[in-house]
């Protein structure tokens, strides 16, 4: 059966890595949250909310409707931040202050269509109070005089065209007196037409006499609604609500930028994390995974569960390593802790079989130093001389950058890389895979350090046999051994059986290369045997022919069939020596 694997082309931006790293910098984001939360407490100390006054004032307008979306109050809280009304109030509060400098103390807010609140911030709560009240009065009286000015100019067009209508009629009555005087020479309808103009001109008049005498009345609701309803008054200081709401900005604001820049950092950054990633990177798999070191108090109660699962990759690294003979080392990528540890436990499991020592290649740290626990293992550098025969090594070295690439092999022949994800980024996962296999240095596995623990990505590379865990082949059976009865005439009979039953067992492969059966090495040529002579036929001499109870007759030899497998044929040492053995007394005699 044939087995098509598809490759996926990978995605552009890789949500679940994105939110994976974002999940494992949860300090980052987490410390510019509270970050934020202290920058704005201390704002809210440092710079204190100044006394502030609020008054509320009801505005009627003229041409008010309810239908109206809140235009006019936005005009007058436009209004109100004019340097008109600043001036105005600080010439009724006597202040030599300059009106711009005293529109950034104060603003308006159009709570309703009728209802506006002005709010003013001043130097101590009695300037602030006095300053609303000034602004309110004099926004007030603008207000209505603007009312009164639209009443006026109004009431003085509606004047001026009534003037003008009357203009008009004085002419229109000298026209019917001059054509009235013509006598029984006038004309009549031009007379009508005359008299129906002038009566036109006499209402137009009325009508505008009646609307100028409304007009300047004005708008005097417009004067008697618009008005202060809520007087002014000091605003009480709340320090807790001020601290909390500063707080609450700069924790949000500190939340937001932490996690945008996690979210940035995991996309630019390229630092694998998930178990697939770096399984893929390194072309080995992940054959366990352990914690880091705890920082803070959870440490205290976190030891021993870390050092029990610490203990429990051990033993499974060493039982895959008890029965070979090949020295195997330890390199660590960003977390030299980790696998100093691990290979002070794996010496332990294996110092109850013989002497066991460590190779300590760090840079920068030792062994016993990373590891902080008293231990019993002989630790050695690595310029240390050869050791004895029977003597164990497990090098400890590091693939970080600046690494000795040559040195590696030195360590141990095969490695088990202990990586802490997102330590490294994908570049350098391929130049250690490519350094060790350049070194001919098989990686046994991966053991990832600090994983993330909701990753749930497989890390086993299906096609890595030759160098996964998995593939480290149990002890090959002993060999069925058949003894090699020299006797020229059974020795071709002998070798075709041996080439026959031999077991051909594949060794286990730790290589790239293909396992071939082991053939039997070709038996070498003999001179062919002289012919014995046929029974009977053997002369013996006068003298030696003689009666003797010493030797038994001669009797002549029986030839075994060759290939003869199912009837009596010696499938052992003793059985083939023994049936050998009439033809050998027959020579001696």
């Amino acid at each position: 059966m044939t087995t098509t694997t598809e490759t996926q082309a990978a995605p552009l931006i890789d949500l679940h890595r994105i939110f994976v790293t974002i999940r494992r910098r949860k300090r980052f984001w987490l410390a510019a949250a509270l970050l934020g939360l202290i920058a704005g407490a201390l704002v809210g100390f440092v710079l204190p909310t100044p006394p502030t006054a609020v008054t509320k004032v009801i505005v009627v307008h003229q041409d008010d409707s309810p239908t109206d979306a809140g235009t006019l109050m936005r005009t007058d809280v436009a209004v109100l931040q004019t340097t008109q009304i600043a001036e105005g109030a600080l010439k009724k509060l006597n202040s030599t202050e300059a009106p711009e400098e005293f529109m950034k103390n104060y603003s308006g807010l159009g709570l309703t269509n009728n209802v506006m609140q002005i709010t003013v911030k001043a130097k101590s709560n009695e300037e602030a109070v006095a300053q609303a009240q000034a602004l309110a009065d004099t926004f007030i009286a603008d207000h209505v005089q603007r009312s009164q000015a639209a009443a006026a100019a109004e009431s003085k067009a509606i004047l001026d065209q009534r003037k003008n209508a009357q203009d008009e009629l004085a002419k229109v009555d000298q026209q019917i007196a001059d054509e009235t005087g013509k006598g029984r020479n006038a004309n009549a309808s031009t007379l009508e037409g005359m008299y129906g103009r002038r009566a036109a001109l006499a209402s137009q008049i009325s009508d505008f006499d009646s609307r100028a005498q409304q007009a300047g009345i004005g708008s005097p609701q417009v004067a008697a609604g618009t008005q202060i309803v809520d007087a002014p008054r000091a605003l009480p200081k709340a320090l807790l609500k001020t601290f909390g709401t500063n707080a609450g900005i700069g924790f949000a604001l500190g939340l937001a930028l932490g996690l945008a820049f996690a979210a940035v950092g995991a996309v630019s950054r390229d630092r694998p994390v998930l178990r697939r990633e770096i399984s893929t990177h390194l072309g080995a798999s992940v054959i366990a995974q352990l914690a880091s070191k705890r920082r803070g108090p959870a440490k205290f109660w976190r030891r021993s569960r870390a050092v029990t699962e610490r203990k429990r990759v051990a033993t499974t690294l060493v039982r895959a390593i008890k029965k070979d003979l090949r020295e195997i080392s330890l390199l660590e990528l960003g977390a030299p802790q980790v696998a100093a540890a691990l290979a002070i436990d794996i010496a332990r499991e294996l110092a109850a079989d013989g002497e066991v020592s460590v190779i300590d290649d760090l840079p920068g740290a030792a062994v016993g130093t990373l590891v902080g626990e008293i231990h019993d293992v002989t630790v050695i550098s690595s310029d240390a001389p050869a050791g004895d025969p029977g003597e164990r090594r497990i090098g400890v070295g590091s693939v970080s950058p600046g690494t000795a690439w040559t040195d590696l092999e030195h360590l141990g022949q095969e490695t088990v890389l202990v990586v802490k994800a997102g330590h490294a980024n994908t570049l350098w996962l391929h130049t250690v895979a490519r350094q060790l296999a350049d070194q001919r240095i098989p990686i046994v596995g991966v053991v990832l350090v600090d994983p993330d623990p909701r990753d749930k990505s497989d890390g086993t590379l299906w096609d890595g046999l030759h160098t996964a865990l998995r593939g480290r082949a149990k002890p090959a059976p002993s060999e069925h051994r058949v003894s090699v009865v020299e006797h020229e005439d059974r020795i071709d009979e002998l070798a075709a059986r041996i080439a026959e039953r031999v077991a051909v067992v594949e060794p286990p492969t730790r290589r790239i290369a293909p396992v071939r059966p082991v053939a039997p090495p070709p038996a070498p040529a003999k001179p062919p045997a002289a012919p014995l002579p046929e029974p009977g036929k053997v002369s013996v001499p006068d003298h030696l022919d003689a009666p003797t109870k010493k030797f038994a007759p001669v009797k002549p030899p029986k030839r075994p069939t060759p290939f003869k497998r199912d009837h009596g044929e010696p499938t052992h040492q003793g059985e083939l020596n023994a049936e050998l053995e009439p033809e050998k007394s027959a020579e001696v005699s």
